[in-house]
């Protein structure tokens, strides 16, 4: 015990060292990357690697301080340090950094330097010794609990999220115009108890409770949503588009949460990074999302903050375009703007999403854009950053398979696009095999890809192959070196 308030005295202690003297530069010096210095800081200070508190920041809000206003569930800074009756994440930096709530919501600096020691605190709790914290895959569960996510399948999500943008590397600009970036990094994470928890946004267990076949199921909490029995009940005859002014396991899981004062949900969740669709309320259902709206109308979120354009990627779009047509189609809603609509545009309705960086002609030119959805997702897009395709092979036409190479890291990928039954969960495989070293797989019933299948190949032949409808394809020992 003794040993341990020690070494809290000297994290505090190290928590007020000067910039100065952690970067180099002379005292009172303004930094040319200031955000850039607060990550390597607060990184050195609390010995968390730095690379991951720069992905699990990236994930929480693209870096993107918004000005020291709250979150959707009151998330404050770069790393969304939360007060809400439920966590108190921004409460707990105050407690371990000595910085003023006022500083840790508005100053970048000082939020970065709040995260770090959050969650260098739950890594202590875990037992993280000072060998065991240099290793970024173990600390999985200390980045699962800092999401403060209510059910485990929620938290291997968030930590999920965090690892996979590890994996592709971060290229980001600052609202300031500062590039901060992280090298493409691969790791195994160690789950530990996370391991058993079900992968929300890959299977759909419950294919028979989702209204959409693209979609995944996590039912929201009974208290957010009304037992419905739409359209007998109600007409449907609108389609309101959100924005969450959160992340996307941060929606799922806070719809999950209750019972509450102000009750929140939407039918559908859409992820910014590759479109992937959570569905959390039956249509059948009542949602909480748009006032007088919600009898008529299915609600459609989107992960993302209304002033930051970057949430809004050509996956998200053509994903949600497609669930839109679908809904549409199914209950002859008209695919114009008039029932379309965003939800500032409910009557009202005191919301201003999806705001003014939402791409109208974009979205509805998808919406009406065909007789079917169009795959949204490239090997390159679900490989990640720095990965180039090498190698292809056609899977008859039911879809192809990648192979990619990431010069930077000597990592190959595989992933298996499909062309047909897009948005329809069906089987997939993708798989690579690197010579002297255990086949991977990634195979199951998925809506649009198979992937990525991710080894470290440099110098070394591979294997590599897929799987889609009834084609198959399964390469010979190449590529080497």
């Amino acid at each position: 015990m003794q040993a341990r308030l020690r070494r809290s005295a000297a994290l505090l202690a190290g928590a007020l060292i000067p910039l100065s003297l952690l970067t180099g530069q002379p005292a009172g010096a303004a930094s040319a990357d200031p955000m850039t210095d607060a990550f390597a800081r607060a990184a050195a200070t609390y010995e968390v690697p730095r690379d991951l508190l720069v992905s699990l920041a990236y994930s929480e809000t693209h870096l993107d301080g918004h000005r020291g206003q709250p979150s959707a569930s009151g998330g404050y800074g770069v790393m969304h340090l939360v007060s809400n009756p439920v966590t108190h994440t921004l409460e707990r930096a105050a407690t371990l950094t000595k910085q003023p709530v006022s500083a840790l919501k508005a100053d970048a600096a000082a939020n970065i330097t709040g995260g770090a020691a959050v969650l260098r605190a739950y890594a202590d709790e875990l037992g993280l010794d000072a060998k065991a914290r240099k290793d970024a895959a173990k600390w999985y569960q200390a980045v699962a609990k800092y999401g403060g996510a209510s059910s485990p399948e929620a938290a291997r999500l968030y930590a999920d999220t965090v690892y996979d943008l590890m994996a592709q590397g971060i290229r980001a600009t600052t609202p300031e115009g500062e590039a901060v970036t992280a090298a493409p990094q691969v790791v195994e994470p160690e789950r530990g108890s996370y391991a058993k928890a079900q992968e929300l946004g890959k299977t759909n267990t419950l294919a028979a409770a989702v209204d959409y076949p693209g979609a995944t199921w996590a039912a929201a909490h009974s208290s957010n949503y009304a037992v419905s029995n739409r359209p007998t009940s109600d007409a449907i005859d609108r389609i309101v588009i959100h924005v969450t002014q959160g992340s996307y396991s941060g929606t799922i899981d806070w719809f999950q949460t209750g019972p509450r004062p102000n009750p929140t949900s939407a039918h559908y969740v859409i992820r910014s990074s590759d479109g992937a669709i959570t569905q959390m309320v039956r249509e059948k259902d009542r949602a909480f999302h748009a006032g007088d709206y919600n009898r008529r109308s299915v609600g459609i979120e989107h992960e993302g903050f209304v002033d930051n354009a970057s949430w809004f990627t050509d996956a998200m779009y053509r994903s949600s375009a497609a669930l839109t047509r679908n809904i549409a189609d199914r209950y002859g809603i008209p695919k114009d703007r008039a029932h379309i609509l965003g939800h500032s545009e409910v009557p009202g309705a005191d919301h201003t999403d999806p705001g003014p960086n939402w791409n109208w002609t974009t979205y509805m030119n998808y919406v009406n854009g065909g007789t079917g959805p169009t795959n949204p997702h490239t090997a390159e897009s679900v490989c990640g950053t720095g990965f180039k395709v090498i190698d292809s092979a056609a899977l008859g036409t039911a879809g192809t398979v990648y192979l990619t190479y990431n010069s930077t890291t000597g990592y190959n990928c595989v992933a298996t696009i499909k062309k047909t039954q897009l948005g329809t969960a069906s089987a997939t495989t993708a798989y690579l095999e690197v010579e002297g070293q255990t086949r991977i797989t990634d195979t199951g019933n998925f809506a649009y890809y198979a992937g990525p299948v991710r080894a470290n190949a440099a110098d070394k032949c591979v294997r590599w192959g897929g799987k889609a409808g009834a084609s198959t394809y399964d390469s010979p020992s190449e590529h080497c070196g």
